[in-house]
């Protein structure tokens, strides 16, 4: 079995309706609202053990506020093959394009925006 260094990321939202439909759109994929122990979030689509997250509305466990950002780490999520029209699905549900498609050498394309609740997100597909 082959380990990923990241293995989870908490998407930090103010709004858990705006932000599934938000990633629904830009993902293609649908992104379904959960409870567990009083605990609501959105999933994030992933295959089995994959690596994947959630968005999140309330603290961690630490008591820390999770607030949405467009400082600090860049979290890349996969679109492949559908880059453009991920891009077009950010303008129209309510985020914003930081930079457009471009190409990060051998390592494919990525685009960078700003998604419905304020966190940076790279958009990347090979």
């Amino acid at each position: 079995m082959s380990e990923n260094t990241l293995c989870w990321t908490d998407i930090p939202v103010t709004n858990l309706d705006r932000a599934t439909k938000f990633y629904s759109a830009v993902l293609g994929k649908e992104v379904p609202k959960m409870s567990e122990g009083g605990f609501e979030y959105g999933l994030l689509p992933h295959e089995e053990q994959n690596a994947s997250g959630c968005l999140c509305v309330s603290s961690d466990s630490a008591g820390a506020e999770n607030k949405p950002s467009q400082s600090g780490p860049l979290i890349y999520l996969s679109v492949e093959g559908r880059l453009d029209d991920a891009v077009k699905a950010v303008r129209a549900n309510g985020g914003k394009v930081l930079q457009e498609r471009q190409q990060i050498g051998p390592h494919g394309f990525r685009a960078v925006i700003v998604d419905s609740e304020g966190n940076r997100i790279a958009l990347h597909s090979s």
